[in-house]
C-alpha cells in the first residue's frame, strides 16, 4: 500500500477527530466547528455539532464568488429527447435562487420537507439545491415509482410541496408522471400544500387544482426576490432517501448537512481523482444515492462539471451511447454500475461501437452498486485500456467504504475486489459470535463505530429502528449486511448479501463465488445464482445465465460446460442442480439483480415483488423455471 494511504488510514482510525479536523477547510462554513465528534449519545454519533453552513452555498455560490461563474456546472445530455444543454455556475445560481424564492412563497422553510419525483432533467437538480438553499429537507423519489410506493414516502416525509414533471421518457414509452402523482395523492393520508410541475412537450399535463403550479410560473415569481442561503446547523438534515425494496413503513436514510458536505468534498478528488473544472459523469439517477452523491453534490461542491444523462447504456440509440457521451463532453471519469457494462457487452460483445468515438479523455472507469465480476472487469479493461476501478458502498454510507483511491498513489488492482477500506471506515470481518476472523476467512462485513462524516446518523424519525437495524447485531459495529473476506494484503472481497451465503449439506458457499465462475465463460453476458431449499441438503445452488448477443451454441452442451467449470474451480458440492439459459434477469432500476425474489419463488412459489423492479415481465417470465 502507498505510504500516503497508510498514513491517512492509520490517523483516521486512531484519531478520527484529528484526521477530519485537518480537512474542514474543504467546506465553507458560516461557523467553523470546534467540536469534531459528539459521542455523548453513542452509538448515535454526530459530527461537527457546533458548526453551521449552507450546502447550496458550497455547491454553487462560492464558485461564482471565486470568479468561476462561467464554468460549466451541468451538461444535460438527453438522447431520449434529442436535446442537450449546458448550465454554467452563474446560470445555476440564478435558477436555484429563483426557484428557492418560489418555494418560499409556497410556504417552504427550514426543516420543511419537499418530495421530488422527477426525470433526469436539470430542473431536478435545481429543485434539490433550492431545498438545500432554504434549509428544507428534500426527498427524491425515483421517477416512475409506483403510486402506492410514492404515497408511502409522502406519508412518511409529510412534505409541504411535491415537485414533479408532466412525464418521464424511456426508450419506446412515455410515462405519465402527473397521473402517477395524482393517484399517489389519493392514496396518501398527508396532503401537501402545493404541487409544482415541469411541463414537457412530449406529454403536457393539465393543472386541475388551485394548489397546482407550473414550474415556469414559480421560477418567474421567485426571480423577483430570489432566496439567499439559509444558515443551518451541520447536524440538520439535508435529505431523506428511502431504501429500495422496503415493506411496511419505508426506511428513510437521513443525510446531514455538515458531514455530508465534507465527505463529498473529500471523496471526489481522493477516491475518483476529479478536480475543479474537470468533467465527471455518474451514469446513475438522482433517485438513487449515487445520483445524490455523485451526480449532484460531490461534483458541484468540488467545482467540477457534472454530466446529467437522460438515457440508457443501450437502446438510446445503441450500445455505443456511453462512448458518444464521453467523446462529446471530454469526460475524464465515469462512474456506472457493472450491469450497465454487461448490457453493453451483451449487445456489442467485441466492443466494435467504441471505434466510432474518441474516448481518450477518459482516465478511469469506476463501477459500483453491485459486485463487479472478474469477467466484466477484464472485458472493460481490455476494451478501454485504462484502470477499471471497483468501489463498494451503500445508500446508508453515502460514499465509498472501500475503493482504490485514484487521488492518492494508485494501488494495484485485484479483480473481484474493491481494494481497501477508505480512510475513516474501520472495516472488520466478524464471525457469528462477533469475533474478528483471520485473513482470507469469510464472515460478516462490519464497520467499527464511529462511522465517518457523511454516513447516515439515523433513520428519519426513528432512532430506535436505526439502532435495531444496523447497530444491534454486534456491539460497537455497523452491520453492512454483506459478507466477504479481507486478504493478507488488506484487500476486501465482497461476496454479496449475507443472505446469499447458502448452506449445502453443512458447507457454507457464497453464490457470488459460483457466479464468478459462470460469468467467466465467454458465452455468458450476466448470471445469477440462488440457493433453493432442498429436503436432503438444506439448500442447493441453482444458476441462471443470459447469453451474449449472437452466441450460437446448443444449450445442453453449454450447461454441461458451465457445470464442469464450477466443479473444477470450486468443487462438487458447489455444482448447481441445474443451470437455465434465460432471456433476462429481474433487476431493480438501479441494476441490482433481484436474487431474493427469485429465491422466494423457488422456495414458496411466489414473492412480494419490490416496487423498484425495472421490468416485472422479466420476473413473470422466470416464474415457470423458478417454481419448485
Amino acid at each position: 500500500m502507498s505510504e500516503r494511504y497508510d498514513t491517512a488510514r492509520r490517523l483516521a482510525l486512531s484519531d478520527p477527530e484529528g484526521y477530519w479536523s485537518q480537512h474542514i477547510s474543504l467546506v465553507d462554513w458560516v461557523t467553523p466547528p470546534t467540536k469534531m465528534l459528539d459521542s455523548d449519545r453513542a452509538p448515535l454519533h454526530r459530527w461537527f455539532t457546533d458548526g453551521t453552513l449552507n450546502t447550496c452555498y458550497n455547491a454553487v455560490d462560492r464558485h461564482v464568488l471565486a470568479g468561476h461563474g462561467d464554468r460549466a456546472a451541468i451538461i444535460y445530455d438527453s438522447p431520449v429527447t434529442g436535446t442537450s444543454a449546458t448550465l454554467t455556475y452563474d446560470q445555476l445560481l440564478e435558477q436555484v435562487g429563483a426557484f428557492a424564492g418560489g418555494l418560499r412563497d409556497l410556504g417552504v422553510g427550514a426543516g420543511d420537507r419537499v418530495v421530488i419525483y422527477m426525470p433526469m432533467i436539470p430542473e431536478a437538480v435545481v429543485a434539490m439545491l433550492a431545498c438545500a438553499r432554504l434549509g428544507a429537507v428534500h426527498s427524491v423519489v425515483f421517477g416512475g415509482f409506483a403510486p402506492r410506493e410514492l404515497a408511502a414516502r409522502i406519508d412518511d416525509a409529510r412534505p409541504i410541496v411535491v415537485v414533479t414533471a408532466s412525464c418521464g421518457i424511456e426508450p419506446g414509452r412515455v410515462l405519465d408522471y402527473k397521473k402517477m402523482v395524482d393517484e399517489a395523492l389519493t392514496i396518501s393520508t398527508h396532503r401537501p400544500n402545493a404541487l409544482v410541475l415541469v411541463q414537457r412537450p412530449q406529454l403536457p399535463a393539465t393543472l386541475e387544482d388551485s394548489r397546482e403550479y407550473d414550474w415556469s410560473d414559480v421560477i418567474r415569481s421567485g426571480a423577483t426576490h430570489p432566496a439567499a442561503p439559509v444558515t443551518v446547523r451541520a447536524t440538520d438534515p439535508l435529505y431523506i432517501l428511502y431504501t429500495s425494496g422496503t415493506t411496511g413503513r419505508p426506511k428513510g436514510v437521513v443525510r446531514d448537512n455538515g458531514g455530508h458536505a465534507l465527505a463529498m468534498a473529500w471523496a471526489l478528488p481522493n477516491v475518483y481523482d476529479i478536480h475543479p473544472g474537470q468533467v465527471w459523469w455518474s451514469a446513475s439517477d438522482i433517485g438513487w444515492v449515487v445520483g445524490h452523491s455523485f451526480i449532484v453534490y460531490a461534483p458541484l461542491i468540488s467545482g467540477a462539471t457534472t454530466v446529467l444523462y437522460e438515457g440508457k447504456p443501450v437502446g438510446t440509440p445503441d450500445a455505443g451511447a456511453f462512448w458518444r457521451v464521453i467523446a462529446e463532453h471530454s469526460v475524464q471519469g465515469l462512474l456506472a454500475a457493472p450491469t450497465a457494462i454487461r448490457a453493453i457487452k451483451r449487445v456489442d460483445p467485441d466492443g466494435e461501437l467504441i471505434a466510432d468515438h474518441d474516448v481518450t479523455s477518459l482516465r478511469n472507469l469506476f463501477l459500483a452498486g453491485e459486485r463487479l465480476d472478474p469477467d466484466t472487469y477484464s472485458w472493460a479493461t481490455d476494451l478501454l485500456g485504462i484502470p477499471v476501478v471497483d468501489n463498494w458502498w451503500q445508500t446508508e454510507t453515502g460514499w465509498p467504504i472501500a475503493a482504490n483511491l485514484r487521488g492518492f498513489d494508485p494501488m494495484p488492482i485485484k479483480p473481484g475486489s474493491p481494494s481497501v477500506a477508505v480512510p475513516g471506515f474501520d472495516v472488520r470481518i466478524l464471525d457469528e459470535h462477533g469475533q474478528e476472523v483471520e485473513a482470507g476467512v469469510e464472515g460478516a462485513i462490519c464497520i467499527r463505530l464511529p462511522l465517518p462524516p457523511g454516513t447516515l446518523p439515523t433513520l428519519w424519525g426513528d432512532d430506535d429502528r436505526f439502532v435495531r437495524s444496523y447497530l444491534s447485531t454486534f456491539d460497537g459495529y455497523y452491520l453492512t449486511g454483506d459478507g466477504g473476506h479481507i486478504d493478507e494484503d488488506g484487500y476486501l472481497f465482497v461476496m454479496g448479501r449475507t443472505d446469499d451465503v447458502i448452506n449445502v449439506a453443512g458447507h457454507r458457499l457464497s453464490t457470488g463465488s459460483i457466479e464468478a465462475v459462470l460469468a467467466a465463460h465467454p458465452a455468458v453476458a450476466e448470471c445469477a445464482v440462488i440457493g433453493a431449499a432442498d429436503a436432503l441438503k438444506g439448500q442447493i445452488p441453482r444458476g441462471f445465465v443470459v447469453l451474449r448477443s449472437g452466441w450460437q451454441q446448443d444449450h445442453s452442451e453449454l450447461v454441461a460446460e458451465l457445470i464442469r467449470s464450477v466443479r473444477a474451480d470450486i468443487g462438487a458440492i458447489a455444482t448447481p442442480k441445474d443451470i437455465v439459459v434465460v432471456d433476462g434477469l429481474p433487476k431493480t432500476r438501479s441494476g441490482k439483480i433481484l436474487r431474493k425474489s427469485m429465491r422466494e419463488i423457488a422456495d414458496r412459489g411466489d414473492s412480494t415483488v419490490p416496487a423498484t423492479i425495472e421490468d416485472p415481465a422479466v420476473l413473470d417470465m422466470l416464474r415457470s423455471v423458478l417454481r419448485p
